[in-house]
């Protein structure tokens, strides 16, 4: 395959997956539920900005712009261990708050969870951080402010690097090095972690 014809397939690809129909939460919990149970790319667009991110160099349709590109299954582990069976279906649900989904599941839900103000907690046996109570505030702060889009693909993890490379994403941190704000979202993380594990475990959350 020539440079350009691997260029025009790079580009229809990217163009495909910004292309693609976007659904809010509750389209999503809907029956019959319209994102499928197959390997893929996800793309999360937002009608309210989280923080103080410059969304001038993002992909906006409609009022709703894109912050972040995750994929379902992630990449092979070292040694070809295969991950837990993950599919768009389960992650996307995941990530709006189904099963008792939190941020020590998802780096999306941290993420804007921090940006949003809400305090990071260590809880139950003290091993895993969330925003305890504020989870249901997360879950429905995405049901009013994010829809997501998504486009199918064998091995998301190569789609997903494209993505990252030839869009502005703020809220992907990992292999982002041209995004300016990644360093400030890697920041607010950390210190948003160091502070939890300095306060009380709430032990009554599990």
């Amino acid at each position: 395959m020539t440079e350009s014809a691997a260029a025009k397939r790079r580009a229809n690809a990217i163009a495909n997956f910004v292309a693609a129909q976007r659904y809010t939460r509750d389209e999503i919990f809907a029956d019959p539920c319209p994102v499928p149970d197959q390997a893929g790319a996800h793309g999360w667009w937002f009608r309210d900005i989280p923080g103080a991110i410059d969304i001038s160099h993002c992909e906006q349709r409609d009022g709703w712009t894109l912050l972040y590109v995750g994929i379902s299954p992630g990449p092979p582990r070292a040694g070809g261990k295969p991950h837990s069976p993950q599919d768009l279906r389960k992650r996307i649900r995941y990530h709006y708050g189904a099963g008792n989904a939190s941020a020590d599941g998802s780096t999306l839900r941290k993420s804007l969870g921090v940006l949003l103000g809400f305090t990071l907690r260590r809880i139950g046996s003290g091993k895993r951080q969330t925003f305890a109570g504020d989870e249901a505030v997360l879950t429905q702060w995405m049901a009013e402010n994010a829809a997501v889009s998504w486009v199918l693909h064998p091995e998301p993890w190569h789609l997903e690097a494209k993505l990252i490379n030839a869009l502005d994403l703020p809220l992907n941190f990992q292999d982002n090095e041209r995004n300016s704000f990644a360093p400030e979202l890697k920041r607010l993380r950390r210190e948003a972690a160091v502070k939890a594990a300095k306060m009380r475990v709430l032990a009554e959350w599990s």
